[in-house]
């Protein structure tokens, strides 16, 4: 700023001193001689300003010790500048990682997110009465919806995309996993291995991903001619792989050669029965794979053979499909589908 330009930042802020007032946007204007929209330009994250007029605005507002009122800002612009992630609760013990990337995608477009949390995927329908107490410009659902839930979000005109989910019935956007492929992929690896013994361990029963993982493994078996499978149901913790796996040994009687996982965490913990409880080596014995590519998977205790989802595009096309449609509510849905990658490890 020139001295000129000093004297008049100087007696505008002495004058709110005077008064007792709080800087508000037009202060900065008046002070930084602009209009008062390029002042809100300048505090708007991805806005066309130029890097001159930001950098002098900015200085001009710290002078005057002025904050962009986002309440405010919200009643103006009719939106709050808030989206809702609805997440199950293993997803977010187990992937911390997909919300790392979320945060980051949102905070670089001066977006808020809010996290709710599921026991239970079932229990979404608790989750949407909170979810719309703060008014949230949008919602990304890591939760399977009913018809019904998801023609109410669309009577409320609030863009949504599925996380690694989707509808068949009603038009909606999503990201999502090629969940189908990877498994088939797993199931021919392991009939390269000479495996014939299949057990499955899945998920949840109100888990849609574990049903589809669980849909891929077996039609792929069945296409191979492969009849020898039993299947057992887990809750996607480690806890559950470990009892799974004793359990069809144990008090079913039945040893396989191959386990299938429908997440890493529970091949972890069948990994352990096999080795702790059963003396197995593996992979000689008994191969033993999962699917998400989950952190402790790659740990030099297991080096799980999974197949890994890539985490941060997915989250990234979310946040992109997401605002595209909070910013243009005309837009079409959306569908983006990505491979996951075989990471091969030391199970198989």
């Amino acid at each position: 700023m020139t001295k000129s330009q000093d004297k008049h930042v100087l007696y505008v802020k002495e004058e709110l001193a005077q008064n007792n007032q709080r800087a508000t946007s037009y202060d900065v204007a008046r002070a930084a001689g602009v209009s008062q929209s390029a002042v809100s330009r300048c505090f708007k994250p991805g806005a066309s300003v130029s890097e001159k007029m930001r950098k002098r605005v900015q200085e001009v507002a710290t002078v005057l010790g002025y904050q962009p009122n986002a309440i405010a800002r919200s009643l103006i612009t009719r939106r709050s500048n808030m989206v809702a992630v609805v997440i199950n609760n293993d997803t977010n013990l187990y992937y911390p990682e997909l919300l790392v990337e979320l945060s980051r995608d949102f905070n670089e477009r001066g977006v808020h997110m809010l996290l709710f949390t599921l026991e239970h995927e079932s229990d979404v329908a608790n989750i949407l009465d909170q979810v719309w107490q703060y008014q949230v410009d949008g919602v990304i659902l890591a939760a399977q919806l009913s018809d019904t839930q998801l023609s109410f979000l669309g009577q409320r005109d609030i863009p949504f995309v599925y996380y690694n989910r989707t509808s068949d019935s009603i038009p909606c956007s999503s990201v999502q996993c090629d969940h189908f492929e990877g498994e088939r992929l797993l199931v021919d690896k392991l009939i390269a291995a000479k495996r014939k013994r299949f057990c499955i361990i899945t998920g949840p029963s109100d888990s849609s991903v574990s049903a589809t993982r669980m849909q891929g493994a077996l039609k792929r078996l069945h296409e191979l001619d492969i009849s020898d499978v039993q299947i057992i149901e887990g809750d996607y913790s480690y806890h559950s792989g470990q009892e799974s796996l004793i359990s069809m040994i144990d008090e079913l009687d039945w040893q396989p050669d191959a386990v299938i996982c429908a997440n890493d965490i529970m091949a972890l913990g069948c990994i352990d029965a096999a080795r702790n409880h059963f003396k197995f080596k593996v992979p000689k014995q008994i191969s033993i794979v999962g699917f998400d590519g989950a952190v402790p998977a790659s740990w030099q205790a297991y080096q799980l053979t999974t197949v890994t989802q890539p985490l941060e595009l997915m989250a990234q096309a979310a946040v992109d499909i997401l605002m595209q449609r909070i910013e243009d509510p005309s837009l079409p849905p959306e569908k983006r589908s990505f491979s996951g990658v075989f990471s091969p490890g030391n199970t198989l």
